[in-house]
C-alpha cells in the first residue's frame, strides 16, 4: 500500500486527513510530537512521536517506509499567540520545517502538500480574495506561512521539490461519522468555543471587537469544513503524483459570516442560549477574510460538500455533544 507521511497527523486537520487517505486506499504514516495533537486520533497507519525536525526519526521513517509524498500540518496557528510569541512561530513553522525539507531531499522524496493560510494576504484588497491578491501578512503567523511558500518556490527551482500550497480559510466542523473532532489545548477557534458555551463548559464567551467596518461590527470569516479540506489535499496529492507542477490554491466557501452570525447559528443548531461579552480587538485580526476557491474548483476539480454554515456547525455540535471533554488527553478549559 502506498504511504504518505503526515506530519502533525495527530492534530485536528491532520487526523481527518489520515482517515480520508485510508478511505482512498493510501496508508498514512504519522509524525507528531503530541504538543497539540492526540494519540487517540491516530487510528490509521504507523505513528512516530517526534519533533518535526528530528533527523534521526525522519531518517528511520524514510528508510522504513515507501513514502510517496509528505503532507504538512505541523505548524503553530494561533494569530494572537504569534503576535506575543513570534520566536516560537519562526522556530517551529520555519526552522523546524526546514529540517523536514532537508530530510526529504536527502531521501529522494520530492513532493509536499503544504498547509498555508489566508493569513498570508493580510487585509483584504478585494473580495472574495483570489490567488492574485498581494500577500501582505499583518501578523507573524501569516509571515511564517508566506516565508515557507517562498522557500518552497526556491527549492522547486534548485532541487525539483514539487509542492502544492493550500491557503485555506477557517477550518471548522468534525468528522460526520463521529470518530474525530476538534479539541485544542487551549481552544481559540470560534466555533468550538461557541459550542463549549452552549454546553456550559465555557462560562464566558468573549467576542473580540465590535467596531469593525462590517454589518454588525464583528469580524467576518469564511468557514470551510475539515472534510472538504481533506478532499482538497487529496486532490492536490493526485496532481503531484501525476507529474503536476507546483501550485498555490485558496480553499474557501466564498461565504462570509460574522462572529454574531456564528453565535446565532450555533444557538439554533444546539437549541441553547449562548451568552457572550465584548472585549477589545485582538492585534493582528483583519476585519474581513473571504476567499475565492474558483481556481481549486477548476484545476483540481474540488467539490466542497459542506457549504452551509449550519451544516458545518451541526457536525461540530454532534461530535462535541458525544465527546464533551474532547479526547481523553484534552484538559477541560
Amino acid at each position: 500500500m502506498s504511504e504518505i507521511l503526515v506530519v502533525g497527523g495527530a492534530g485536528y486537520i491532520g487526523s481527518h486527513m489520515c482517515k480520508y487517505l485510508h478511505a482512498k486506499g493510501l496508508k498514512p504514516v504519522v509524525l507528531d510530537n503530541l504538543s497539540l495533537g492526540h494519540e487517540e486520533s491516530v487510528k490509521w497507519g504507523s505513528f512516530y512521536k517526534a519533533e518535526l525536525d528530528d533527523q534521526k526519526v525522519l531518517a528511520e521513517v524514510f528508510d522504513k517506509h515507501d513514502i510517496l509524498a509528505v503532507m504538512h500540518f505541523a505548524a503553530f496557528c494561533y494569530v494572537g499567540e504569534s503576535v506575543t510569541a513570534p520566536l516560537k512561530y519562526y522556530q517551529n513553522n520555519i526552522a523546524a520545517t526546514l529540517g523536514l525539507l532537508r530530510a526529504m531531499l536527502q531521501h529522494g522524496v520530492n513532493k509536499i502538500i503544504f498547509s498555508s493560510s489566508c493569513a498570508t494576504y493580510g487585509e483584504s484588497v478585494c473580495l472574495p480574495i483570489t490567488e492574485e491578491q498581494p500577500q501582505q501578512p499583518i501578523n507573524p503567523y501569516g509571515r511564517t506561512k508566506l516565508m515557507m511558500e517562498n522557500i518552497l518556490d526556491d527549492l522547486d527551482r534548485a532541487n525539483g521539490l514539487k509542492s502544492v500550497c493550500l491557503r485555506y480559510f477557517n477550518a471548522a466542523g468534525a468528522d460526520p461519522e463521529g470518530e474525530l473532532g476538534e479539541a485544542h489545548e487551549p481552544e481559540t477557534h470560534l466555533i468550538p468555543l461557541v459550542l463549549y458555551a452552549a454546553l456550559g463548559r465555557l462560562k464566558n464567551l468573549t467576542v473580540f471587537g465590535k467596531d469593525y467596518s462590517t454589518k454588525d461590527g464583528t469580524c467576518i470569516r469564511d468557514y470551510i469544513h475539515v472534510n472538504d479540506l481533506a478532499q482538497a489535499h487529496y486532490l492536490a496529492l493526485l496532481h503531484l503524483l501525476d507529474g503536476g507542477t507546483s501550485k498555490k490554491y485558496n480553499l474557501g466557501n466564498e461565504n462570509g459570516y460574522s462572529i454574531l452570525d456564528v453565535i446565532k447559528t450555533a444557538s439554533q443548531v444546539s437549541g441553547k442560549e449562548i451568552v457572550y461579552t465584548f472585549a477589545e480587538r485582538r492585534v493582528g485580526d483583519p476585519a474581513v477574510l473571504i476567499g475565492s476557491a474558483e481556481k481549486a474548483i477548476c484545476e483540481l476539480h474540488w467539490k466542497p460538500e459542506f457549504t452551509r454554515l449550519e451544516k458545518i456547525i451541526q457536525t461540530a455540535w454532534d461530535w462535541l455533544s458525544n465527546n464533551p471533554k474532547g479526547y481523553e488527553t484534552t484538559r477541560i478549559i
